[in-house]
């Protein structure tokens, strides 16, 4: 039968997760348009380095909080947890292409990091942890790709001490998350910094450093 519940639920997930808090803030704070600022991203890191790092933090919050709630509201409505997490994914979605912006949002991390929250909250620290271990060596996009890569491993190998009931549905859902994150940083137009390159340092550039090129500083002021 068909579940509306579902439906209705991931319609909502998606809008949630439109809502471009660190877009509002910037607009708020400074008058800009933070996808032309920074990095282009509109999430907290793009805040904290194109605002500053105290309004980053509500942004941060508010973006983790969305992805924590949707999927409690998914629980609370009787989904398994595989759908649970598509409910999640769906808000990341919504925040990666934001119906209000034109399609044109953040990379959903800390909006990812609040569905794991939700899952397992000793998962989540776990993942914050590992995705954060290597930004003293500003290589944050390394770490978050590992730390999602471990996901689904983590939930099929250690529910019981992550305090997931259903490892299959957490270990499915979480490959769901991981192709979301590995997409949205292959899927976008190439940028004017990067016209020169091969496809394959394309590919890998994206895939390893979230960015068309190797230098981060040259990434960052490319919009200068």
């Amino acid at each position: 039968m068909f579940d509306w519940i579902f439906v209705k639920l991931g319609a909502f997930a998606y809008l949630l997760g439109s809502v471009p808090a660190a877009y509002i803030v910037a607009r708020m704070v400074k008058g800009i348009d933070l996808r032309k600022h920074g990095s282009g991203n509109v999430g907290a890191s793009n805040v904290a380095r194109s605002i500053s790092k105290w309004m980053a933090v509500p942004v941060f919050t508010f973006d983790i909080g969305k992805g924590y709630f949707l999927v409690w509201l998914a629980g609370l409505a009787g989904l398994d947890l595989f759908y649970q997490l598509l409910i999640g994914t769906l808000a990341v979605i919504g925040h990666n292409w934001p119906v209000f912006l034109k399609f044109n949002g953040g990379r959903g991390i800390a909006t990812s990091f609040g569905v794991v929250l939700s899952v397992s909250p000793l998962l989540g620290i776990i993942v914050f942890i590992m995705s954060y271990a290597l930004a003293p060596f500003k290589q944050l996009a390394l770490g978050v790709l590992i730390a999602f890569i471990s996901l689904p491993l983590f939930s099929w190998f250690l529910p019981g001490i992550l305090g997931i009931d259903d490892s299959g549905g957490a270990a499915a859902g979480f490959l769901v998350m991981l192709f979301l994150v590995i997409m949205r940083r292959l899927v976008q137009p190439r940028s004017e910094i990067g016209r020169d390159l091969s496809l394959a340092e394309l590919f890998l550039n994206r895939l390893v450093f979230d960015r068309d090129i190797r230098s981060r500083d040259a990434w960052v002021n490319r919009q200068s």
